[in-house]
């Protein structure tokens, strides 16, 4: 879908450990100048799905996946859309560590796959608005997303690799 983009992290490990860069402001063909104003952490235990949501006034999101594993989705269902009925399917994780960019306007969520719960970090564009959250929301599984391969309402159980 334009405007999800998936950045690799250079992890550079030493005898310590190791350290990664997760976001940079410079970045600008990733970040495409974009502003981040609020930080959030979500902890999944295994098997959850947090999803369907959309945001209508220009919010985007950055997901980084940094302990256990995520499968990251965006799919549109704008009406008007050339890329209508499309889906991205990211699988992100601690050992493959990247930041993966997804405007607001397209539908999207993750699932924590894996035998671990996992933690995600996620930036923003928007503060979040308590008295007027800008989140239109779906069931995780709405027979309305139709997944483009299957043509059928999408699964977020179904195995990989199918």
């Amino acid at each position: 879908l334009p405007g999800v983009k998936v950045r690799e992290i250079n992890r550079l490990p030493d005898e310590r450990g190791s350290f990664a860069e997760i976001f940079r402001d410079d970045w600008a063909d990733f970040i495409e100048g974009d502003k981040i104003v609020q930080a959030n952490l979500s902890y999944s235990y295994p098997g959850m799905i947090r999803a369907w949501h959309r945001h209508h006034r220009g919010q985007v999101d950055y997901f980084i996946t940094v302990k256990g594993a995520t499968k990251i989705c965006a799919y549109d269902d704008r009406k008007d859309s050339q890329t209508k009925g499309q889906l991205d399917e990211i699988i992100s994780s601690e050992q493959k560590i990247q930041c993966v960019r997804i405007p607001g306007v397209y539908y999207h969520g993750f699932k924590s796959v894996g035998s671990k719960p996992a933690l995600v970090v996620y930036l923003t564009t928007k503060m979040y608005d308590y008295k007027n959250p800008d989140e239109e929301r779906r069931a995780w599984n709405d027979p309305t997303m139709i997944d483009p391969k299957t043509k059928k309402p999408f699964d977020w159980n179904a195995p990989p690799h199918k």
